[in-house]
């Protein structure tokens, strides 16, 4: 009996023992192997230390209890910062800069060495206020908001300078805001109001020397068509006229000397038969008198 049980002890003990070895070999298999994420690149820790290989995507080997894989995004990281600086005339100017960037998949094992992973916190941001201060203090507030896409090119020339030697690589840069104080907008805006009204007042200006001009150049005109009608304007003209206009009643009466309202009718119908010989009514040959045609009237 006691046999037996000492017989069971034993296969127990091997079952068990074949189980224990069956999950460390496992475990050790599982531990043997490690996968990189797509967009990512493998650092090697062999104890601790970093090896110069960078794993690639996909599925790889490593020594088990002894080599560690971390992981580095190698895919377009975005970061924005918020940076406050002083202009060339001493104006406070707030700013948020706003960039794509990433790490190259060579430069992995070293920027983990060298800064670890939170390199964003580390270089990134530093940079970026770095290099705002620097270029913004060439340029007056002014050109900071006329000369904006030139400013931006030279902030991200001088960052890009700074970072890719940790090997990050600067992808887009972009200013998104540029801010001035509250005393600084008003007088900008007080400038701007000033130079609307001055615009306005020379547009009136011009306006009213326009309308000015045409006036005069009116005046001009009438006065000339006056001045060429007065010319053609003769005395047989006139007298023209006063006979279109007669309605062939003399007066009935006449007082005072009146030989001083003589007509010389003659002389007037002959120029008119010269100017226009289709007429041919003949003129009287002396001149008529409110005398004559008193005489006449007294005769019928």
């Amino acid at each position: 009996m006691a046999e037996t049980v000492v017989v069971g002890g034993r296969k127990t003990g091997k079952i068990i023992g074949g189980v224990i070895a069956a999950a460390a070999v496992i475990i050790v298999a599982l531990n043997s192997l490690t996968s990189v994420e797509a967009g990512h690149s493998g650092v090697v820790l062999t104890f601790g230390k970093v090896s110069e290989a960078v794993l690639s995507e996909g599925l790889h080997v490593k020594v088990p209890f002894i080599q560690q894989i971390i992981q580095i995004d190698n895919r377009v990281l975005k970061a924005e910062v918020d940076c406050s600086s002083a202009s060339k005339d001493l104006q406070t100017v707030s700013s948020t800069i706003a960039l794509n960037y990433r790490v190259r998949n060579e430069a992995s094992a070293r920027i983990y060495k060298e800064v670890g992973p939170s390199y964003e916190s580390v270089i990134i941001t530093p940079a970026i206020q770095e290099c705002v201060k620097a270029v913004t203090a060439k340029y007056t507030a002014e050109q900071l908001i006329t000369e904006r896409q030139q400013i931006s090119d030279q902030m991200k020339e001088l960052l890009n300078e700074k970072i890719s030697g940790y090997g990050l690589e600067l992808e887009i840069f972009n200013i998104i805001a540029f801010e001035f104080t509250d005393e600084y907008n008003a007088a900008i805006e007080a400038k701007q109001t000033a130079q609307q009204n001055a615009l306005k007042a020379e547009q009136d200006l011009q306006r009213i020397k326009v309308e000015a001009e045409q006036t005069v150049a009116q005046a001009q005109a009438e006065a000339e068509a006056y001045r060429l009608k007065s010319e053609q304007i003769t005395p047989q003209m006139i007298a023209m006229e006063y006979i279109d206009k007669w309605d062939g009643k003399l007066p009935a009466v006449a007082g005072g000397d009146s030989s001083s309202m003589l007509i010389d009718i003659s002389e007037i119908i002959n120029e008119m038969n010269t100017a226009a010989p289709e007429k041919t009514t003949p003129a009287p040959t002396s001149p008529v008198t409110t005398e004559a045609v008193s005489e006449e009237t007294a005769e019928e």
